[in-house]
């Protein structure tokens, strides 16, 4: 009869990991007590504009475009492909500020990297995923949290916010819609939360 052709259901999946409530709520408490407005940038990027670790460390000054109300940022992802994102109120303040506060640091003339390090050169990814983790350790949080995880809140927010799933893709920068479709799924912690629910009769 030959071998049985026989496809492999999927497993299920989760909804990739993001910050409840709480956990948000205490994330930007301790970044907004956090001194450095570089650390509160690096902080704040990933949350209000979707950014990967290693495209916020790859921008350029110039590519944050602002006018009298507005604000744009200009984010370098996978293949060199660049998106604009508009600049969240909150953000572009603590944009400001380190851009006040940039100019007295080492090289800041020469080296057009948006944030740099103590001795004038581009921040590494590393250093940038240090500070986020520090910050997160101040706020004491349970679980690691990485600029992965701020990202995947702010997907998680818009997408559970009903935003059309096209836009939130264009604002991450996924070349396929699948990959934003993620969000929508239920978490580990909606099915924690759906367990709760079930009662024994006795």
């Amino acid at each position: 009869m030959g071998k049985a052709d026989i496809a492999r259901e999927d497993l299920p999946k989760s909804a990739p990991r993001a910050l409840e409530e709480r956990a948000r709520i205490r994330w930007l408490r301790a970044v907004e007590a956090h001194l450095s407005p570089r650390g509160r940038c690096i902080a704040l990027i990933p949350y209000y504009a979707g950014a990967r670790i290693s495209e916020i460390v790859r921008l350029d000054v110039d590519d944050i475009q602002t006018s009298a109300r507005k604000g744009r940022l200009r984010l370098y992802g996978k293949g060199d492909k660049f998106r604009e994102v508009d600049i969240h109120p909150k953000l572009r303040t603590e944009l400001q500020l380190w851009l006040d506060e940039r100019s007295d640091w080492p090289h800041a003339s020469d080296n057009r990297a948006l944030f740099l390090n103590a001795k004038g050169g581009r921040l590494t990814t590393r250093a940038a995923g240090g500070i986020i983790a520090e910050i997160a350790q101040t706020a004491g949080l349970d679980d690691p949290t990485t600029a992965h995880v701020l990202r995947h809140t702010l997907a998680t927010t818009l997408v559970r916010g009903k935003i059309d799933l096209v836009l939130v893709a264009e604002i991450l920068g996924h070349a396929r819609l699948e990959t934003t479709r993620r969000y929508s799924l239920p978490s580990d912690k909606d099915k924690e939360d759906a367990l709760k629910l079930i009662t024994v009769d006795r």
